[in-house]
């Protein structure tokens, strides 16, 4: 199956089953329900359970139709959207539009968008209560799905993605060095671009040498998406985007572009989108079919659309 067709087989999977993983009707209030819809039925690249889908497959054919790695990939897909919520409030980055439409404490609120991200970040952890009724799939046992969710509630915490957040708005129209920012960028962005890679590779039981590899391509690919991200806010439209363009420099962000100008930071995108290759690489060696990720790689740091 051609590759641009196998991604968007990938994001069907995940946009059928991410309504199934929102609270039934009777059990939330109605306008809080309709709030967290919003925002995770809103589309988007949908990145990350993509990615989860994929290496599943890789580690084990067929692996991404399970309940356990779609409950997972949904997940993560709901943690990043619960992210998006509160980034985009005023007390934040003060954004009005994600993902082509107005965000949502334009439509519903500032209480209730503060509310609808909490509930889709306690939703996601819900669904690993689940694992249960796929304990016929035998996808996994209980201590690999103990260490796959346990690892998502890391990578999204204090340790990683809202440690990452906190030191970005720390970062604010100050000067900071190269170095604070790739830590900063790899917590903020990085951590949950890594989640659905080590996830799924915990769920499946891995084996630690395709563990290492997909680590290692996890690391350069969240990388390569930031740097991507903030040349792209100089340069692209708001319907290119999806999100406002040029708010980085209006909020006084730390970014690659202004750390170390657009040449620079092009370069720095390109190496990390070869480091992410020859992750890809050593995965072929181990005998795994990598020429996905190798695409999606491709596609994330604009190499091929």
């Amino acid at each position: 199956m051609p590759y641009d067709i196998l991604m968007q087989s990938y994001r069907n999977r995940i946009e059928t089953f991410l309504p199934g993983c929102l609270p039934a009707p009777d059990s939330t209030p109605e306008r809080l329900r309709e709030a967290m819809a919003y925002s995770l039925l809103a589309g988007g690249k949908r990145v990350r359970p993509v990615l989860a889908l994929a290496v599943a497959d890789l580690l084990r054919e067929g692996a991404s139709q399970s309940k356990a790695v779609l409950r997972y990939a949904a997940a993560v897909e709901m943690i990043h959207t619960y992210s998006l919520i509160h980034d985009d409030l005023p007390a934040m980055d003060d954004d009005v539009l994600r993902r082509g439409k107005p965000t949502n404490h334009v439509v519903f609120g500032e209480a209730l968008a503060i509310l609808a991200g909490d509930a889709l970040l306690t939703r996601a952890f819900e669904l690993a209560a689940k694992a249960d009724e796929d304990s016929a799939e035998h996808i996994s046992d209980a201590s690999n799905r103990l260490e796959a969710w346990l690892l998502l509630a890391n990578l999204a915490g204090s340790a990683g993605m809202i440690g990452g957040q906190v030191l970005d708005l720390a970062a604010e129209g100050r000067q900071v060095s190269v170095e604070h920012l790739r830590k900063l960028q790899a917590l903020k962005t990085g951590a949950l671009l890594q989640a659905p890679v080590l996830g799924v590779a915990a769920l499946l039981d891995a084996p630690p040498a395709a563990s290492e590899a997909l680590r290692a391509y996890s690391l350069q690919l969240g990388l390569a998406f930031q740097i991507r991200d903030d040349i792209l806010d100089t340069e692209a439209t708001s319907a290119e985007l999806g999100k406002t363009p040029g708010k980085d420099e209006v909020n006084q962000k730390a970014t690659y572009v202004t750390l170390l100008g657009k040449i620079e930071a092009a370069q720095a995108l390109a190496a990390a989108s070869l480091a992410a290759l020859q992750a890809c690489e050593q995965l072929t060696a181990l005998g795994y079919d990598s020429r996905f990720l190798a695409y999606f790689a491709e596609v994330l740091s604009g190499r091929t659309s």
